[in-house]
């Protein structure tokens, strides 16, 4: 609806006098109207209306905020002191934010977008218990039309409404007098100072009480709306833009193919699949009370059952567990590095790497990459996708297409194949699996996780744990296949965890220092055919007695360049997670 219209049917009082006469609750709900109206097209300075749009975002946008501290706070006497303390820290705040866009003209849209980033924000943190740091809005930055899609919903449409539908008539209709420039700025400045006097006397007032609930709770800051949120969109913005300015430094010197080429009868043909928001503790080969993984067991895998993710979110850990430096370097580094993908390719393997997600962020840049869905028949494709998105099998069609149409020289030597899962990406856990294949019913069928009774929710959870069981299954069988003219291996490890509404807490993303184990403990598995131990001088009674080993994402790098068999400076033997049960190591035991 256009401003004029939407001005036309809400400012005229004579229209609306004039209408016919109906009910006495019509005729009472028109003059309640007609005072509204009125009230909001009072006139009021640039000021003004940022103070008064401050204290609203305060009172109507900041509910996970104020139901955090109430859980946090003990008696009322606490939390109302902490509440009323944050309240007037957010006004002063915005406030302050807001002064530089208290302008006579041209302001009101901007003002708007203010509402609906804090009316989205609000909803998504009361939904599923996330907070808005710069790592969630990088995340939210990078979705794709099929992952918004998930997150979309009736309930969605309602809580912006609820938020957006009285400011937004207000600011349709407030007048706002015309004033010098210069005088205009003046008033700005001398907003912005007081706003910032408040708050800075404020603190010192009450820094005895604030100072340990912002250090013993961090999550609070990311919780303050809209300014979190603003704050974190900024910073994700900003990155790449340094980013472009970073240096990528090269990891590819000395990088070559090991002895096991020279000696191998036949090239070798790996397949790492990065999974996606899989919980270790809900794979059935790892303990969990259902058999959630029935290929994975009948084929006799290696799973190791205390790995660590280096992030909770795609975006943290994907380039992170790739890289060379590990996690404490890789958060620290100042430029970006080339990668695990890099070096083999260096080497001289064929690599490809296959998308079934948002992107490989960054990792699979210089090296060749494909969609899932790309070169699908229109059979293939009306069975597997659905709406733009196709389950992980989509991966696995026209698998021997690509090998063959690989470099011939580097596919001689070795094929390094990544398959990059949609696996049990989240809120819309029902679509990861296919009808048919629903084994744990009933299932959560809806975007709106709360809503779901929590055994639903697991169910739903549970069968896209079963789904990824039977793709990988199904890429094992393909590698079988491809055994009489490779030595064939599989490696699989997920990206992050998630949570499933433990304390509270839905999704994943959570900063890494506050975020639950169960979005940092993930599964890895691996299976390797004769060929490849034999090549790899490695003994699976061995892998399989060290499974318990805590290990992390750091260790995957070296750990591939171990069992791929490249020669690098960068590789460093103790945390090649299968170097100890290679044969001149067990010698040594």
């Amino acid at each position: 609806m256009s401003q004029t219209h939407f001005s036309s049917l809400a400012s005229s009082p004579q229209a609306l006098a004039a209408a016919p006469s109906g009910p006495a609750w019509l005729a009472f709900l028109r003059r309640g109207l007609q005072r509204v109206d009125g009230w909001f097209a009072s006139p009021l300075s640039a000021q003004q209306l940022v103070l008064r749009l401050s204290v609203y975002l305060v009172l109507a946008a900041n509910w996970p905020l104020w139901l955090q501290l109430v859980q946090i706070g003990g008696a009322p006497s606490i939390y109302l002191r902490s509440v009323a303390e944050m309240a007037l820290l957010i006004v002063c705040g915005m406030v302050a934010l807001l002064a530089f866009t208290a302008w006579t003209r041209g302001m009101r849209l901007l003002w708007w977008l203010v509402l609906l980033v804090a009316a989205l924000a609000q909803y998504y943190m009361l939904t599923y218990s996330v907070v808005m740091d710069p790592g969630m809005a990088a995340n939210v930055l990078q979705t794709d039309a099929r992952e918004a899609a998930d997150l979309l919903s009736p309930r969605l449409l309602g809580a912006v409404l609820a938020v957006m539908v009285l400011p937004t008539w207000w600011l349709v209709r407030v007048r706002i007098p015309p004033m010098r420039p210069l005088r205009q700025l003046g008033r700005n400045l001398a907003l912005l100072a007081l706003a910032l006097a408040v708050a800075a006397g404020m603190v010192a007032l009450n820094a005895r009480h604030l100072a340990p609930l912002m250090r013993n709770h961090p999550q609070l800051r990311y919780l303050m709306n809209p300014l979190a949120s603003l704050y974190s969109t900024s910073v994700a913005l900003a990155r790449p833009v340094f980013a472009r300015g970073r240096t990528l430094v090269p990891m590819t010197q000395g990088a070559a193919l090991g002895a096991s080429y020279a000696s191998a009868t036949k090239p070798l043909l790996f397949v790492l699949v990065v999974g996606e928001t899989a919980r270790a503790d809900h794979f059935g080969i790892n303990g969990y009370g259902r058999d959630t993984t029935p290929e994975l067991a009948r084929r006799g895998v290696m799973s190791w059952r205390e790995v660590r993710s280096c992030g909770t979110s795609t975006l943290a850990s994907l380039p992170c567990m790739f890289s060379p430096l590990g996690k404490s370097a890789f958060e620290a580094r100042d430029n970006e590095y080339e990668n695990l993908l890099d070096v083999a390719q260096a080497a001289g393997l064929a690599v490809l790497w296959l998308d079934n997600q948002s992107g490989c962020k960054g990792v699979c840049e210089r090296v060749p990459h494909a969609n899932a869905a790309d070169g699908l028949g229109a059979q293939e494709r009306n069975r597997l996708c659905d709406g733009g998105e196709c389950r992980d099998e989509a991966m696995l069609q026209g698998l021997d297409e690509r090998l063959a149409a690989m470099p011939e020289g580097q596919r001689q030597r070795g094929v390094l194949l990544v398959l990059h899962q949609m696996g049990s990406h989240g809120p819309a856990y029902y679509k990861r699996s296919a009808d048919g294949a629903k084994r744990f019913l009933p299932e959560c069928r809806t975007e709106v996780l709360a809503n779901c009774a929590h055994g639903e929710l697991v169910n739903a959870y549970d069968n896209s744990i079963a789904a990824t069981d039977a793709f990988l299954g199904q890429t094992i069988a393909w590698l079988q296949g491809q055994s009489a003219r490779y030595d064939t291996g599989l490696l699989y490890l997920s990206d992050h965890g998630e949570s499933l509404g433990e304390y509270g807490l839905f999704l994943h993303g959570m900063p890494y220092a506050m975020a639950p184990d169960v979005q940092k403990h993930v599964p890895m598995v691996a299976w390797l055919d004769g060929g490849l131990l034999r090549r790899g001088r490695l003994s699976s009674s061995c892998l399989s007695a060290g499974t318990d080993a805590p290990l992390t994402h750091d260790n995957l790098y070296h750990s591939m360049l171990g069992l791929l068999d490249v020669q690098s400076p960068t590789y460093r033997r103790p945390m090649d997670a299968f170097d100890g049960c290679r044969g001149a190591a067990l010698a040594l035991k």
